[in-house]
């Protein structure tokens, strides 16, 4: 009997936004494609495009094997490959009917692995995906072998795709043995993860300094206002739509006041300890924290001691367990640990300069910004994850903080240097369906008044 795998991918120009899934059967044995599935579905998320990319690939299997064949399950979305797997639950309502349909498609067949594969090696699912949506935006319908034909009549004017599904009525794939179709990948068809590459600071920022713990460039800062496009394809509707209902919300609390912090020393992975005032502060967001409109399900904090101690006055107000992420820590300032910024510039000119230059550099012994926002935006993948639609509060330090906002803005790794942060102030991310991120506050320290 032939062992398949099912490669599949979804993605969604804008989630939700136009959408469109890939799917690929091959032979297990030699890699030899047997069939190709791919659609447009409207306007959705990438969370619904994957899975529909996933129920069109069990299809696909069971038009070549029939009921009972063995296949293996390989996607890029880790989201779906860990609620298929039974590993995550499912928290999404709008995702519920997709994976009970993907389940009882599953049920007639022997499914062996659940596998989450890095992106590039999906690549030939998300071409399929790109590729319909790029028949869709010309007002044409995706054929294996690469043909198309005029599409059916765009029933997504003005849609509500915050309930999580997808707008227009669902059809089932194409197949075609043995054939690939030719096409150029369309950059974007995810919106999350997206890197924005850093560039260069330019010389001669030099009056760096952000209470000790890390140093910036003082500026004012502009209130954000925030809206989204929604591309509904073909000049009809207003091109907007609403985000989606339930957000993921990172709520970022810098820790409260230390020694090292007054003294404008920086202040990296040590462990300084909160001062009275910085206890204050802590049991100040604490007070505010606690009552409503914030309703915490969920504490993490950097393992750092002054942030563990602000976490822990919240969660004695709140009621909320706090959990330690290791890559939420601060910065590593290696040798300049506990030294003024003064101090540093005359000791490690070059160093200093190459360091305010470069997001790359790392002080001496230390870890650069590039570093750190890796870990970081590890971190953040993880949570947003695992804690859809829930309300976390994340606390930590100032450079952890900037590279949330920073991602979420999609602004260059330079702009660290842009922003301030006071001690004990609050920001707040929310993340929607996997998809775009909308800065909401910023340096808010009304609790501190």
């Amino acid at each position: 009997m032939t062992s398949y795998v099912i490669e599949a991918d979804g993605g969604s120009r804008g989630n939700p936004g136009p959408a469109g899934y890939g799917a690929v059967v091959k032979d297990a044995s030699d890699g030899q494609v047997l069939a190709e599935a791919a659609e447009a579905i409207g306007v959705t998320t990438n969370n619904v495009a994957e899975y529909r990319g996933l129920i069109a690939g069990l299809r696909a299997v069971l038009d070549l094997g029939g009921d009972g064949a063995q296949v293996a399950v390989r996607m890029d979305s880790k989201l779906v490959v860990e609620q298929m797997a039974g590993r995550w639950k499912i928290k999404n309502e709008g995702l519920r009917p997709l994976a009970a349909e993907a389940g009882s498609l599953v049920r007639r067949l022997r499914v062996t692995e659940w596998t989450w594969i890095p992106r590039e090696r999906n690549s030939h699912a998300d071409r399929l995906a790109n590729e319909a949506m790029d028949a869709a935006a010309k007002g044409l319908t995706w054929k294996a072998g690469g043909t198309t034909a005029p599409a059916a009549p765009d029933m997504s004017d003005g849609p509500d795709a915050s309930d999580g599904q997808a707008s227009g009525a669902r059809a089932s794939g194409t197949t075609a043995s043995g054939t690939k179709t030719p096409g150029t990948k369309t950059p974007g068809s995810k919106t999350s993860g997206t890197k924005t590459p850093g560039t260069k600071a330019s010389a001669g920022q030099t009056d760096l300094l952000d209470a000790g713990e890390m140093s910036e460039l003082s500026a004012p800062t502009a209130s954000v206002a925030t809206a989204q496009a929604r591309v509904t394809g073909q000049g009809k509707g207003t091109g907007w739509a609403p985000p989606t209902r339930v957000a993921t919300s990172l709520l970022l609390l810098r820790h409260g006041e230390t020694e090292l912090s007054l003294e404008r020393r920086f202040s990296g992975r040590g462990e300084a300890e909160l001062t009275a005032n910085g206890l204050a502060q802590a049991s100040a967001a604490a007070a505010r924290l606690s009552r409503d409109p914030y309703r915490l399900d969920v504490i993490v904090t950097s393992p750092l001691k002054r942030a563990r101690q602000t976490a822990e006055a919240v969660a004695g107000q709140a009621g909320v367990e706090v959990e330690v992420f290791d890559d939420l820590r601060e910065a590593d300032f290696g040798a300049w640990e506990g030294h003024t910024f003064t101090e540093v510039q005359r000791r490690w000119p070059a160093e200093l300069t190459a360091w305010l230059s470069d997001p790359d550099v790392a002080p001496p012994g230390g870890e650069s910004f590039a570093e750190t926002a890796r870990r970081v935006q590890a971190a953040r993948e993880h949570l947003v994850e695992r804690y859809e639609g829930k309300t976390v509060l994340v606390v930590s330090h100032v450079t952890p903080i900037k590279l949330l906002l920073r991602d979420a803005l999609l602004a260059p790794l330079q702009s660290l240097y842009r922003m301030h942060l006071d001690l004990a102030c609050l920001s707040l991310i929310e993340y929607y369906a996997d998809g775009p991120a909308v800065v909401k506050s910023f340096n808010d320290t009304a609790h501190l008044r």
